[in-house]
């Protein structure tokens, strides 16, 4: 059995394809095993100001590493709304904590990051 992670409609499912049949053909059966993980969201810092999402997209480029400092108007990620590519940038110089990771999908106002 080979397993795949399929998405389907935003909801990613782990799936399991089975050959069966005769030597020479072979059928493919799929069979659903089970919902694919999510990964788990990041605790929302407590200090610090929230970089919100302006608006529902993909997060197609974290452009710094977890942890670095940023200056304010310095471009931290990549937001991808219909088919175009949105640099979301720091509001204010510190230090930056993702609470998003890249092909996170993320809707208006969720928490991009805190920097602080």
């Amino acid at each position: 059995m080979r397993n795949f992670i399929v998405t389907i409609d935003g909801k990613s499912y782990s799936v399991g394809v089975e050959e069966v049949g005769e030597s020479g053909s072979v059928t493919p059966v799929v069979k659903t095993v089970a919902e694919a993980p999510k990964p788990a969201a990041k605790p929302v810092a407590a200090n610090g100001e929230k970089l919100l999402s302006p608006f529902p997209g993909l997060i197609k480029n974290l452009l710094v590493a977890d942890g670095a400092a940023v200056k304010k108007d310095q471009p931290v990620m990549v937001l991808e709304a219909m088919k175009m590519d949105n640099e979301i940038t720091a509001p204010c110089d510190g230090k930056i904590t993702f609470n998003v990771v890249k092909g996170a999908n993320v809707e208006t106002n969720a928490v991009l990051a805190v920097i602080g």
